[in-house]
C-alpha cells in the first residue's frame, strides 16, 4: 500500500503530517500512529480499500462541494458563494432574531452584499436555506472601574461557608464576591462548573466533565433558592446534619463523601418541591422548557447512566450500554424516559438549582460594582463516555482523547483522558454543539476562560489510552470557530480570555490579539534567558497577566522550593536531582527577586521573603501594560500547596484543597488586604499611564 494515499487521507482529514515540537524541532507523524488516529476519526486505513472508503467518506471522489448549513463572514465583507451557486441569482436574508428581510441579486462573482450588523441571519437562494453568522471584528474590551481590570482566580469547590457540607458552592461565591468587590476587584475568575458523572464521584477533576452544557449540581445552594427554613427541614429528614457537619470540617474535601451526601439531600429538597405548590415551581418548568432537547438528553444521560452501572457500583462508558440505549434518539430510551419521568426530572431540577444560583453570583458581581463579574473556565473538553458525547455523536469524537506533545509544561506530553469536537461534524452541523456551549458557558457571566485556546486551530489527539507521543494534530475550521466565538461574545458583551501556554502554532497569538481574545502572560514563565522579568512596559497589552495557574506551584510555595519535594514525591523528578534542582531554583528565584525589586527601587542584592515577593509581585503584575490582572486566591492569601499537579500525581490531592476561612472574611486580614489594596494601587497606576 503506497503511503501516498495514506498521507493524501491524513491531510484531507485534517491531520498535520509535519510539524514543530516546543523546542522548535520538526517532527513527522509516522504511519502507524497516522492510522491509529484516522481510525478514531472514523476514516479506517489499514487497506487500500479501506483508503479509497475514506476518501469516498469524506466527499473527495465526488467533485462538487456541497453548501454546509452554516457559513460565517466578518461584520462589512462579501461572502463568496461561487462554489455553490451561479452570479446573479435571487436571494433573501432575513435576521434570525427580527429585523427587516431584504432582497436582491448575487453579483457577478456570486458574491452576497455585505451585511453590516452582526447577528445570525437566514439566506434563500434557490431552493436552499443556508444560516449566516456575521461576526464583529473583536470581542469586548476589558474595562475597570477604578483604572486598569484587576481580579481573582477561585477554586470554586475550595471555598468555605458555615454549614457548606465540605464544599464550595454559589453561595460561598457570593460572599466572596462581594468581599472581592469592596475591595475593588472587577472580576472572579472560577474553576470550571460543568455537569460531572453524578453516578461516579471518583471522577471529579473539573477539567474533565461529562458535559460543557451544563452544570456541577454539587455546587448549588439550594438554601438561597429554596430558602433556608426547606434546607433545614430537608437536612432534618434525611439526618444528615451530623455527616454535613463532619465532612465540613475535613481539612482535604471528600468527593465521594459529599456526593453521596448531597445527592441525598437534593433528593429529599425535589421530593419535597415536586409535592405541588411551590411558588418556584412556574419558573422551575420555565427553565425545563427553554433547556429544551439538550436538557431532557443530558437528564436522560444522567438517570441510565446511574441505572446501568456495573456490578461494583462503576458507572460505564455508554458505548459500553446496550445497544438500544447508545442512540439518545432510539425508541428504547425514549422508553426508559416515559418510565423514569421522576429520576430526569430529578436531574433537571439539580440543573435548576446550579443555575439559578450562578445566575444570582453574576447579578451580585454587577451590583456590588464589578465591571466584568465571573469570568467563567471552558475545558478544552469533555469526557467521550460523559453526556455531551452520548447526545451529540456526530459532533464529537469519543474514540480519540486530546492532550499535548511534550512541552515547558509536562516533558513527557500528556492525555488529557477527554475527548474534542469533530472538525467535519461540526461543519455538517452547522457547529450546532459549539454553539450551543458557548452560550451555555456565557449565560451567567461577563467572561470565559478558554483553557487551551491553541484547541481552536488544531488540538493534539490519540487514540483512548495511548502515549502521549502516539498522536498527531487534528486541525480544525479556525476562521470560522474565531468568528463564532466572536459573534457570542458581543451578543453576551463578555470578555474573552485564552490559555495560550504550552506548543503554540505560529501567528496565533496576533490573530486572537486582533479580535481582542486576551492570552495569558504566567509571571514564572516570563523571564528572559537569564529568568528576569521584562519591565511592567513592556508586558502585553493583548494577554492578562497572573502569576501561577492551577497547574503549577504558588509564588509562596515556589519561592521555597516547596514544589521540587513534591515532584520527587510523586515520581516526576529523581530524589539523587535534588540539589541540582535546588540550585537551578536559587538562579531562578534571585533572576525574578532582582526584577521585582529593581521596580520598586529596592536593593537588589537582598532577597525577599515569600510575604514580600507576593507583595511585590502584587505591585510589579498591576503595573504592567496588561489589561486585565488576575491574582490567585492562593497568593493573596499566601498559601503554598498548588491546586492541581498535573500527570500521574498521587498521592498529591489534586482538586481537594479547601481555603482556610469563611469567604465572607477571607479577604479582610490585615495580610490580604494590605497585598489586595497594593494591587488596587498599581492598576491606577498603570492606567494612569496608559496613552489617552
Amino acid at each position: 500500500m503506497s503511503d501516498e494515499r495514506l498521507l493524501h487521507l491524513a491531510e484531507a482529514a485534517g491531520l498535520s503530517i509535519d510539524w514543530v515540537d516546543a523546542n522548535e524541532r520538526p517532527q513527522r507523524v509516522t504511519p502507524d500512529v497516522l492510522r491509529s488516529v484516522l481510525a478514531g476519526l472514523g476514516l479506517p486505513a489499514q487497506t487500500a480499500g479501506d483508503i479509497d472508503a475514506s476518501l469516498e467518506k469524506l466527499n473527495l471522489n465526488k467533485g462538487q462541494e456541497s453548501l454546509p448549513p452554516l457559513l460565517t463572514l466578518d461584520q462589512g465583507s462579501r461572502l463568496a458563494l461561487s462554489a455553490y451557486f451561479k452570479a446573479g441569482q435571487p436571494f433573501s436574508l432575513e435576521p434570525q432574531e427580527s429585523g427587516q428581510r431584504t432582497e436582491g441579486h448575487l453579483d457577478a462573482q456570486a458574491q452576497l452584499p455585505a451585511i453590516d450588523i452582526p447577528g445570525y441571519y437566514r439566506l434563500h437562494i434557490d431552493t436552499h436555506e443556508v444560516t449566516l453568522a456575521v461576526a464583529p471584528p473583536a470581542c469586548p474590551e476589558v474595562t475597570g472601574r477604578n483604572g486598569a481590570a484587576w481580579g481573582l482566580t477561585v477554586q470554586l469547590y475550595g471555598l468555605r461557608r458555615p454549614d457548606d457540607g465540605g464544599l464550595g458552592d454559589t453561595q460561598a461565591l457570593e460572599e466572596l464576591i462581594r468581599h472581592a468587590a469592596a475591595h475593588g476587584a472587577d472580576a472572579v475568575s472560577i474553576s470550571p462548573v460543568h455537569a460531572m458523572f453524578n453516578a461516579y464521584p471518583q471522577q471529579y477533576s473539573p477539567y474533565s466533565p461529562s458535559s460543557r452544557l451544563f452544570f456541577n449540581i454539587l455546587h448549588s445552594a439550594p438554601g438561597s433558592i429554596l430558602g433556608e427554613r426547606a434546607l433545614r427541614q430537608a437536612i432534618e429528614s434525611t439526618g444528615l446534619a451530623e455527616e454535613l457537619d463532619r465532612l465540613e470540617q475535613l481539612e482535604l474535601l471528600d468527593w465521594p463523601a459529599v456526593t453521596k451526601a448531597r445527592q441525598h439531600l437534593l433528593r429529599e429538597l425535589f421530593n419535597e418541591f415536586r409535592t405541588g405548590g411551590n411558588p418556584q415551581q412556574q419558573d422551575f418548568d420555565s427553565f425545563r422548557e427553554a433547556g429544551g432537547q439538550a436538557l431532557e438528553h443530558h437528564c436522560r444521560f444522567e438517570a441510565l447512566h446511574a441505572a446501568l452501572a456495573g456490578p461494583q457500583g462503576h458507572a460505564c462508558h455508554w458505548r459500553e450500554w446496550p445497544e438500544q440505549y447508545q442512540d439518545p434518539h432510539s425508541a428504547a430510551v425514549q422508553t426508559f424516559a416515559a418510565e423514569h419521568t421522576e429520576e430526569i426530572g430529578f436531574y433537571a431540577f439539580c440543573q435548576w438549582l446550579i443555575a439559578r444560583g450562578l445566575e444570582r453570583a453574576q447579578i451580585t458581581a454587577r451590583s456590588a460594582g464589578m465591571t466584568i463579574g465571573l469570568i467563567a473556565d471552558l475545558a478544552v473538553g469533555a469526557d467521550g463516555g460523559g453526556s455531551q458525547a452520548w447526545s451529540r455523536q456526530a459532533e464529537l469524537l469519543a474514540s480519540l482523547s486530546v492532550g499535548a506533545p511534550p512541552d515547558i509544561l509536562n516533558q513527557h506530553g500528556q492525555n488529557w483522558g477527554i475527548s474534542a469536537f469533530s472538525p467535519n461534524g461540526l461543519r455538517d452541523n452547522g457547529f450546532r454543539a459549539f454553539i450551543e456551549m458557548l452560550r451555555a458557558n456565557l449565560a451567567h457571566a461577563g467572561g470565559i476562560r478558554i483553557d487551551h485556546i491553541m484547541g481552536l486551530k488544531r488540538l493534539w489527539v490519540m487514540p483512548q489510552g495511548a502515549d502521549p507521543n502516539h498522536g498527531a494534530y487534528l486541525n480544525y475550521p479556525f476562521e470560522d470557530m474565531l468568528r463564532l466565538l466572536n459573534l457570542e461574545a458581543w451578543r453576551h458583551a463578555a470578555i474573552i480570555l485564552g490559555e495560550d501556554l504550552g506548543t503554540i502554532p505560529d501567528g496565533l497569538r496576533d490573530k486572537l490579539a486582533a479580535r481582542n481574545i486576551f492570552g495569558m502572560r504566567v509571571m514564572l514563565f516570563e523571564g528572559d534567558s537569564e529568568g528576569h522579568l521584562p519591565p511592567p512596559d513592556n508586558w502585553s497589552p493583548g494577554a492578562l497577566a497572573t502569576t501561577a495557574t492551577h497547574d503549577i506551584p504558588t509564588i509562596a510555595g515556589w519561592w521555597q522550593g516547596y514544589d521540587i519535594d513534591w515532584r520527587i514525591r510523586v515520581g516526576q523528578e529523581p530524589a539523587a536531582q535534588r540539589e541540582e534542582a535546588v540550585a537551578r531554583r536559587e538562579q531562578e528565584r534571585m533572576a525574578i527577586n532582582t526584577s521585582l525589586r529593581r521596580e520598586l527601587q529596592q536593593d537588589e542584592s537582598l532577597l525577599l521573603t515569600p510575604e514580600q515577593a507576593l507583595d511585590a509581585s502584587a505591585t510589579f503584575l498591576g503595573r504592567t501594560a496588561a489589561p486585565l490582572v488576575l491574582f490567585p486566591l492562593e497568593d493573596t492569601l499566601g498559601l503554598i500547596e498548588q491546586a492541581n499537579m498535573p500527570g500521574n500525581t498521587a498521592p498529591h490531592p489534586n482538586w481537594r484543597r479547601r481555603y482556610p476561612g469563611d469567604s465572607a472574611t477571607l479577604l479582610d486580614g490585615l495580610v490580604p488586604a494590605k497585598r489586595l489594596a497594593l494591587l488596587a494601587d498599581a492598576r491606577r497606576q498603570a492606567s494612569r499611564r496608559k496613552p489617552q
